[in-house]
């Protein structure tokens, strides 16, 4: 018997990793000699980085860059071949490296996740995946470009740094000092944020509250996007606003589609890519799968959702052991999760199921596969 084990985090309580050492301890308490195998996974999110360095047995490659406020900063890329590296902006230019009372989108800057790719493309890698999740930023990808060579000017002729008070001062993006390499290399985008660049679902309004911005600090915000976003219709030719993504990461999204012609691409169908998930599934006669919590948002882009829809292409019975389960939980089973079970044996407080969630995840693990030996010993 093989037993697949693919689980998401349950943020701040179980990593990815756990899962699979705890579900392997209990697949063979249960079964005693079993086939397991198992692999960290992300969606695209914080963490990604680490889940496919763990999965292709890639290294990590530390580099110095400037953080959201150009302070210095210890940040890695993985490198998974000698062509293919995976890098995570949140390393770079995420918010919880930002203090919450310095906390402004007004101030923050995407140039050290350029700093990572540039440093990237350096040691010669020429397929590069970014993660763009857990953005502190709002520069419409203005710092990531410039350290890569672009360059954003003033109406007076004045170089901009690249940080979310300068998108309203943009008249000119010049093109011509983008690195050359960048020009050769294909990047791949995990994202699943269809927000256009502008509007009332755009970068702006719709992210940049979580980012520290007032009402009136998004205003301006907004007025500055509206005016980078003309200034590319105008030298480009391409409305950011047309294309789904743009306004992901604060703008991040538009910069990769517009400078590098990045291919934008679902988080989690892009690791399980990366990870030959498809080959890791051959042969199994169920995968295991789970997250901190499942509910109606589970089946856009999120683990679960991806790893159903992988086994159930190839007919594999998927379980799944989750924290809890929220409003519309039950529309997952749409994507392939036959049952699922939670890792909460009683009523209790939220605290207690934290504090305990590791003990509870691997009891969970016990009656889920005590489950599964009962279903294998039915008659047909």
């Amino acid at each position: 018997m093989k037993l697949v084990f693919a689980s998401d985090s349950f943020k701040g309580t179980v990593s990815s990793e756990q899962t699979v050492e705890l579900l392997t301890k209990a697949a063979h308490e249960v079964f005693g000699a079993c086939d397991t195998v198992g692999v960290p996974v992300a969606d695209g999110g914080e963490g990604t980085t680490d889940a496919v360095i763990q999965a292709r047995k890639g290294e990590k490659v530390f580099v110095n860059v400037h953080g959201p406020l150009m302070e210095s900063a210890n940040a890695y890329y993985g490198k998974l071949s000698d062509s293919e590296a995976v890098l995570e902006m949140a390393q770079a230019s995420g918010l919880p490296m930002v203090p919450e009372e310095l906390r402004n989108p007004l101030n923050t800057t995407t140039y050290g996740t350029g700093e990572l790719v540039k440093a990237a493309l350096d040691q010669g890698f020429t397929d590069i995946s970014i993660a763009i999740g857990g953005s502190a930023t709002n520069d419409g990808g203005m710092g990531f470009a410039s350290a890569l060579g672009v360059r954003f000017y003033d109406a007076e002729g004045n170089i901009l740094e690249g940080k979310g008070s300068e998108l309203e001062k943009v008249a000119h993006i010049d093109m011509s000092g983008l690195d050359e390499r960048a020009k050769k290399a294909h990047f791949t985008v995990m994202c699943d944020v269809t927000n256009p660049l502008c509007g009332k679902d755009g970068a702006t309004y719709t992210f940049g509250k979580q980012k520290g911005g007032t009402p009136e600090i998004l205003d301006r915000l907004e007025k500055g996007m509206c005016n980078y976003r003309d200034v590319i219709i105008k030298e480009f030719g391409v409305n950011p606003d047309e294309t789904p993504g743009t306004g992901a990461a604060g703008g991040l999204g538009a910069a990769l589609q517009i400078y590098l012609n990045a291919e934008m691409k679902s988080g989690i169908e892009t690791v399980l890519d990366l990870i030959d998930f498809d080959s890791l599934i051959e042969g199994a006669d169920l995968v295991v799968t789970g997250e901190g919590r499942t509910d109606w948002q589970s089946c856009f882009g999120k683990v679960m959702q991806g790893v159903g829809d992988r086994a159930k292409k190839h007919d594999i019975p998927v379980t799944a052991l989750c924290g809890g389960l929220g409003e519309g939980y039950d529309q997952i089973y749409e994507h392939g999760i036959d049952s699922i079970i939670t890792t909460v044996d009683g009523p209790m407080p939220l605290s207690k199921a934290l504090d305990e969630a590791v003990d509870l995840y691997y009891k969970g693990a016990i009656r889920m596969f005590r489950m599964v030996r009962a279903g294998m010993k039915m008659k047909k």
